[in-house]
């Protein structure tokens, strides 16, 4: 009987498929469905595109999906036989035997590894997990987890003191350092870093530790762009300096030459307060280093790494041989790794005037003096390690699960080491290859990423280029599970993904062709399928909400005000801000609107890990939660919140903080459905 069944479903089924092939009426209102969704009239009727390829659970979203490894950062022992892989979607550390070329360990580590090191014995290994809030201490001859530390949010950058006595971890998500007392496990002491700090490096004498930040400092829209960095005393384990990079962000990782005497960072320049439409005279966002000199008034320098009509985005990481004498550097949205000359370097800083240098930092020319040679790879290399003797240079192709090994004599590719991941590459996957390199946007300036990093934003505000130049600033919004939340921009103007990343992203961003339909098909599926939300393990780790976010929670559903009045339905943060995405897809007008604003309307934001998103408001104004109501929104225009007390309001930033990811809400709204029917059932 259940072979006659499904025969009979299967004949239905082909029987409803060619009626809706060929029946006419369906036809047309199909077209007019795919020409909405994609805002063109001339894509293909391809149902898969929406309907297979973006579904994030369930036995299809196994079937076409693949679990990968995505190699993201690396060390190698002294005598260069072992490299340790940070395998970050795996959650793994995967040991490899450089001579045979295969992975020989894999050792289960926390939620999204970010950085490994060895001790100087290498008898120990240690792992930060950015979303566990803890290392992993590895038995490198047993590769077994023996320990967990505890650090602050998300930590990334890890280094050993000098002494091998402490260990340093960068939190990237609570903006500090957190000093570990290894005899003890324990944290000792906790330092104040830059803005979302993610790396560390320790000068060749001990005696220092600097810490590099992406996202810029928190300023109002129209001053420059600066990011901190770090000066750390490794005697004292204090901070003893604070030094502003000027016009960059995106300041990912470092490395020092040899002698200590320079300093190099990989890093963005952004260009955020001129209209979005220079990138079609080729200046929109550039790439290059800081080069910083490490003695008493040194300079920091910035060097640009790009060339008059090719640049070379999302420079991430650097490493500089034994010798001194050359450095190079991964550029994550080109697939390229840079070959620079040091003694060019030090030779142009010497003579070149300070006044000088800082008008060299904006050419484009200038890579010319110094430029080796631009090096191919794999999709979206990271991280970067050299061999002791300085030989090989071993590259983490991210999106490509495997190892490149390149020869720092011939400069070419010599090996690369597969690390047994999938071989067939999923649309999904393909469309985060996709967000994550620059070829689709005007001369490689930039990629999706650039601006969108860890599929996130970048904390700054754009002026985007419009009908009247200079009007409608635009806050950069997280892709993060943004799928279910149309429509999108914070007009609401593009009614769908394909929309946003199709022909307005070409038009607007990019002036470049736009995607193919194929891949904007890839992109679309990433985009919905592939990004979630880290934990919000600072605010609300396990769901449970303490007796402040609780009385906020109150106040975020209250219908009675202070006074003993209804408040009206629009006024109540509920109506606009409903779980799991606290948002109710609809135009609403908060008072926000500024005089350099069009009138309009604006698509209410989702609320999920708000707290990982300042600044806020669509023009980014507002540098905290607090500023929403006590600077831009006094007569109630955003919410009823006027007859609050401080305190009410304290409470009510501290429920908004706590706010997960929306899985987090669905889940417990199943549970409750659950347990109403059983209550109903007795």
């Amino acid at each position: 009987m259940k072979k006659i069944y499904w025969k009979l479903v299967l004949i239905i089924g082909v029987i409803g498929l060619l009626i809706i092939l060929i029946y006419p009426p369906f036809h047309r209102w199909a077209r007019a469905h795919v020409n909405y969704q994609t805002a063109v009239e001339d894509h293909p009727l391809n149902c898969l595109s929406c309907h297979l390829y973006t579904q994030k659970t369930g036995l299809i979203s196994k079937l076409i999906n693949a679990d990968y490894y995505s190699p993201f950062n690396l060390a190698l022992s002294n005598d260069g036989k072992r490299l340790y892989v940070v395998a970050e979607e795996s959650n793994t550390l995967l040991v490899v035997d450089t001579e045979k070329r295969k992975v020989t360990n894999k050792i289960k580590v926390g939620y999204r590894p970010h950085t490994v090191i060895l001790d100087k014995d290498e008898k120990y290994g240690y792992v930060s997990n950015q979303w566990e809030d803890n290392i992993y201490v590895i038995d490198l001859g047993n590769n077994i987890v023996i320990d967990t530390l505890d650090t602050g949010n998300g930590p990334a950058g890890i280094a050993l003191s000098s002494d091998g006595k402490f260990i340093y971890a960068v939190n990237s998500y609570t903006n500090d350092i957190s000093v570990i007392d290894l005899s003890s496990g324990r944290e000792w002491k906790r330092l104040a870093a830059g803005n979302n700090p993610t790396g560390i490096g320790m000068s060749p004498d001990g005696r220092r530790l600097l810490v590099t930040s992406r996202r810029a400092n928190l300023v109002p829209y129209g001053d420059p762009v600066v990011c901190e960095l770090t000066v750390i005393d490794e005697d004292t384990k204090m901070v003893i300096d604070r030094q502003d990079m000027n016009s960059a962000y995106m300041l990912e990782n470092i490395a020092f030459t040899p002698d200590g005497e320079l300093a190099l960072i990989p890093l963005i320049r952004p260009k955020n307060l001129v209209p979005s439409i220079q990138v079609e005279k080729g200046f929109m966002m550039t790439n290059g280093m800081a080069v910083i000199e490490q003695k008493p008034d040194g300079r920091v320098i910035q060097l640009l790494l790009d060339e008059p009509n090719e640049y070379f985005a999302d420079p991430f990481d650097v490493a500089i041989t034994p010798d001194g004498k050359r450095a190079f550097v991964s550029h994550a949205g080109v697939n390229r790794i840079s070959v620079i000359d040091m003694d060019s370097i030090r030779s142009f800083i010497s003579h070149t005037p300070t006044e000088m240098l800082e008008y060299y930092s904006n050419h484009l020319g200038i890579s010319s003096k110094y430029l080796v040679k631009r090096i191919v790879t794999g999709a979206n290399p990271k991280g970067l390690v050299l061999s002791s003797d300085g030989r090989y240079l071993y590259v983490a192709e991210h999106l490509e699960d495997r190892i490149a090994v390149i020869s720092t004599e011939s400069l070419e590719t010599v090996n690369t080491i597969d690390l047994g991941g999938p071989k067939r590459i999923t649309v999904a996957r393909q469309g985060r290859r996709i967000l994550n390199n620059a070829s689709g946007t005007f001369q490689t300036q930039y990629a999706c990423y650039t601006c969108h990093p860890d599929a996130h934003e970048d904390g700054l505000v754009y002026n985007m280029a419009s009908k009247d130049m200079g009007r409608n600033l635009a806050n950069t919004q997280s892709l993060r599970d943004i799928g279910d939340t149309p429509p999108f921009k914070w007009n609401g103007k593009n009614q769908t993904i394909y929309k946003q990343d199709g022909m307005r992203f070409s038009t607007v961003l990019t002036r470049n062709e736009a995607f193919n339909y194929k891949d904007l098909d890839a992109l679309v599926a990433y985009i919905v399928t592939g990004i979630p939300y880290p934990p919000n393990l600072l605010y609300n780790p396990t769901g449970e909400l303490n007796a402040m976010q609780l009385r906020g929670k109150a106040l975020f559903e209250r219908t009675i005000d202070n006074h003993g009045n209804e408040i009206p339905e629009k006024q109540r943060c509920i109506t606009c801000h409903p779980p799991p995405y606290f948002t109710n897809k609809n135009f609403e007008d908060v008072g926000s609107l500024l005089a350099s604003d069009d009138s309009m309307l604006f698509d209410t934001p989702h609320l999920n890990n708000i707290y990982a998103s300042p600044p806020y408001l669509h023009h980014g104004r507002a540098l905290t939660l607090e500023e929403i109501w006590t600077v831009y929104a006094e007569e109630d225009t955003h919410g009823a919140v006027n007859d609050f007390t401080k305190i009410e309001l304290n409470e009510l930033i501290e429920y908004l903080k706590s706010i997960r990811e929306p899985e987090y809400y669905i889940n417990e709204s199943k549970k409750n459905k659950v347990l109403q029917a059983k209550i109903k059932n007795h």
